[in-house]
């Protein structure tokens, strides 16, 4: 891939060579181990597994704790809301602190506050927990795909994104498998807690883990904190997403319209002051030079799409199967098995796939995936509601395979130019981009689904959730044909 040139105004041209830092001692003694490389994608799929594995458990969490659908909706999205807005300043201090230090710092979080969540006495506490895991999620994350970049270059470091894309998306499916489970088996008692206790003894074996295997990483050059982009970031985020995942189940309250009316002001100022920072010589959240990549904004703008139709159609799927087919949760869960089964072949086939094709895969990825979302559609049109699992195997795997030939090579594109020295930001920027999205597919895509069902019946809502993911694909595929071809 051609070299990108970031240019400021008050400093020296940087390229994703000049601007690396001294050699780093992780990559002189050759890099991240392989038991390394696992423990820091098991902190990558903690955050993601936990994002989706409440669809199923949610009718449960409503009969135990009375919850009500506004505050089931916060459960989802008081998660959603905490990661995306902490992501970044997880990746900042990450770079300053050292990003071994913050994934450890991070995991142990993650693990308390997943013990939180799962013994929480009252609604409102569940909430609480599960915002703080937010957090402590969005400490842990960045500093995977940061580590990542700093300890690894050419070939091993193509294979690691691959790999970090596969479990990115693999994570996703298996989060709602999962759930399902471990909801019906009801683990001693448990219920639906056990989709958060379950977590702690794999905290447990990541931090040891973590200790013995991950290297400390962190920026030659250690930036500030940028306290005024991190406010305005978070301002911007909240504005949106809260109000758009509270605001259906609320009745849309007055507040909601305000928060949304401010929302692109505050984008707008989170923007200059970026800018202005990024003019004199500072190191802002967000560097606006970082943004002229044209491999990272291209591959942004693609994110936005894709994500969140998957978020929207994972949420419309499950409420469907188990409210409209009367599904259990293991059965909603195991629906979901031809996605993942999909989506892993075709991971494993995408390095090989873009050596020869270059970015052109993710084109071909999406071209099946809608293939795949319209084989649901008539499926579920003509079979409703007599569908068995077997009915819509077919439509499931090969929409997964079309998954698994986009986000892991969509991921490795956008950071293949980022410079070391800003793997944190970069990796931030990306998932902070990739977690808003999953959100904003719930509070949308599925709010228009769950409104069609009260008005139009379970069939015909899912039919036009389809139609309208089907709309996001046909998107990205038109914004896959302006990636850069070649892929470093």
């Amino acid at each position: 891939m051609t070299e990108t040139t970031i240019r400021t105004p008050h400093r020296p041209a940087l390229t994703p060579s000049a601007s690396a830092p001294a050699p780093d001692p992780a990559r002189e003694a050759g890099g991240i181990s392989p038991l390394g490389l696992f423990t820091v994608l098991l902190g990558a799929a903690l955050p993601l597994i936990d994002f989706f594995i409440v669809n199923v458990a949610l009718p449960a969490i409503d009969s135990d704790l009375a919850a009500g659908p506004a505050m089931l909706e916060l459960v989802v999205g008081g998660y959603g809301v905490a990661y995306s807005v902490l992501l970044v300043l997880g990746g900042r201090l990450g770079d300053t602190a050292g990003r071994r230090r913050l994934f450890l710092v991070g995991m142990a979080a993650f693990g308390v506050t997943s013990l939180a969540c799962g013994l929480a006495p009252t609604a409102w506490t569940l909430v609480g927990a599960r915002v703080a895991q937010g957090a402590a999620a969005a400490l842990m994350l960045p500093q995977v795909l940061a580590t990542i970049q700093a300890t690894t270059q050419g070939p091993r470091r193509a294979r690691a994104m691959s790999l970090y894309g596969a479990t990115a998306g693999l994570s996703m499916v298996a989060g709602q498998i999962l759930g399902g489970i471990l909801v019906a088996a009801d683990v001693a008692g448990s219920g639906w807690r056990s989709v958060f206790l379950v977590n702690v003894p794999v905290v447990l074996a990541g931090l040891v883990l973590a200790v013995r295997a991950v290297p400390e990483t962190r920026s030659e050059r250690p930036a500030s904190v940028d306290v005024p982009g991190t406010l305005l970031l978070g301002l911007t985020l909240v504005s949106v997403l809260l109000p758009l995942t509270e605001g259906r189940a609320a009745g849309w309250p007055l507040w909601t319209w305000v928060s949304l009316g401010v929302s692109p002001l505050a984008a707008a100022a989170f923007y200059l002051t970026e800018r202005r920072a990024d003019r004199l010589g500072r190191t802002p959240l967000v560097p606006p030079s970082l943004l002229r990549l044209v491999s990272l904004r291209r591959g942004l703008v693609m994110l936005l799409p894709f994500s969140i139709g998957f978020s929207g159609f994972m949420f419309a799927f499950a409420v469907a199967l188990q409210q409209g087919l009367r599904l259990g949760p293991v059965s909603a869960g195991l629906a979901l098995v031809p996605l993942a089964l999909g989506f892993f072949a075709a991971s494993l086939a995408g390095p090989r796939l873009v050596g020869r094709f270059g970015s052109r895969v993710v084109t071909a990825g999406g071209l099946i995936q809608a293939a795949g979302i319209g084989l649901l559609l008539v499926t579920v049109w003509r079979g409703w509601p007599g569908l068995g699992l077997g009915a819509l195997a077919p439509g499931m795997a090969v929409a997964g395979v079309g998954q698994g030939l986009q986000l892991p090579v969509l991921m490795r594109l956008m950071l293949s130019d980022v410079p070391a020295d800003r793997a944190g930001v970069g990796s931030g920027v990306m998932v902070t981009t990739q977690q808003s999205s999953l959100a904003l597919g719930v509070a949308t895509v599925g709010s228009l689904f769950l409104a069609l069902a009260a008005s139009l019946g379970m069939r015909d809502a899912l039919a036009t959730t389809l139609l309208v993911q089907l709309g996001l694909i046909a998107l990205t595929v038109l914004l896959s044909l302006r990636l850069p071809r070649a892929m470093g």
